[in-house]
């Protein structure tokens, strides 16, 4: 048994997916097969039940979760302690204001229990360009990317999910799906140029040869909340984060026929940079809440 067997094994107990663990790991598949076989034959137990398609940790593979989870983090304590590596880490990430309000307080909040010295900056990531750019600089180790997907040669990117966008008023009696044309006699209140999804619907009314009849920007999404609670015009963004306000009824789902390209959230990084364990740790969490919103 040796800590490439423990770090594959950890890994794999994470995901539950022994195709992600080798693309997490950069491992082709049969090796991390082959490794968790010798880890298994070593122990004399089996430590995952394979149902079909998918795999489970069974009691015994619980246990060595747990145990080796505490003998990777010896492991890079007694290296960080060898090589005078500074206490804190240092992570820097792109997102949109939406994913950090909404989606990533619960992955930094398991992450850091996890990896408690490193600290964590983010830069505003709008759109697929701005991303490529900061992360071929070296300026963002990772990034999340919401937007209609692009060609991205040098990044490695990882679908985590399609984002539903909406259109949304103030309380209203139903009404006749929303379309372009119709868009001319509305007040639009809109994120900050620049956002991917804003620029998505502008793309598309300028192609139909229409402008809103009013169209008023904000720094903040919970501002445009406000301002459209309070009757003062309509919005366009992702469900995600009106879905409490629509729960309540504050806010109306207003239908439309707009043909909109697919939005998606992916995470991306410099397909030559070196992703140290805890990065690598930060991908398979964000990986795994993001496939929970997404069944």
């Amino acid at each position: 048994m040796d800590i490439k067997q423990l770090q594959t094994f950890f890994t794999a107990a994470e995901t539950l997916s022994f195709t992600q663990t080798a693309q997490l790991l950069d491992y082709a598949q049969s090796s991390i097969t082959a490794q968790i076989k010798t880890l298994e034959q070593e122990l004399g137990v089996q430590l995952f039940e394979r149902l079909g398609k998918r795999i489970i940790l069974t009691e015994e593979g619980k246990r060595l979760q747990h145990y080796a989870k505490k003998m990777l983090e010896l492991d890079r304590e007694m290296k960080k302690a060898i090589s005078n590596e500074q206490e804190q880490v240092l992570l820097k990430m792109g997102a949109q204001e939406s994913q950090c309000v909404y989606r990533l307080p619960s992955i930094l909040q398991q992450f850091q229990q996890v990896h408690p010295h490193v600290k964590i900056i983010f830069k505003p990531v709008h759109t697929t360009d701005i991303a490529k750019k900061l992360l071929q600089a070296g300026d963002l180790d990772v990034a999340f990317i919401t937007d209609t997907y692009q060609e991205t040669s040098m990044l490695q990117r990882q679908r985590l999910i399609e984002e539903q966008l909406i259109f949304v008023s103030a309380p209203i009696e139903r009404r006749e799906p929303l379309s372009a044309q119709q868009l001319a006699h509305e007040t639009m209140l809109l994120t900050e140029t620049g956002c991917s999804y804003r620029n998505h619907l502008e793309a598309l009314l300028q192609l139909e040869g229409v402008r809103p009849l009013q169209m008023i920007e904000f720094a903040s999404i919970e501002a445009i909340k406000q301002c459209v609670i309070a009757g003062l015009g309509m919005t366009f963004l992702p469900k995600m984060v009106v879905e409490k306000e629509l729960t309540l009824g504050h806010v109306t789902e207003i239908p439309s026929t707009l043909k909109l390209a697919p939005i998606y959230t992916d995470i991306a990084w410099h397909k030559d940079k070196h992703l140290q364990p805890c990065l690598l740790d930060f991908i398979a969490i964000a990986k795994q809440k993001y496939q929970t919103l997404g069944n």
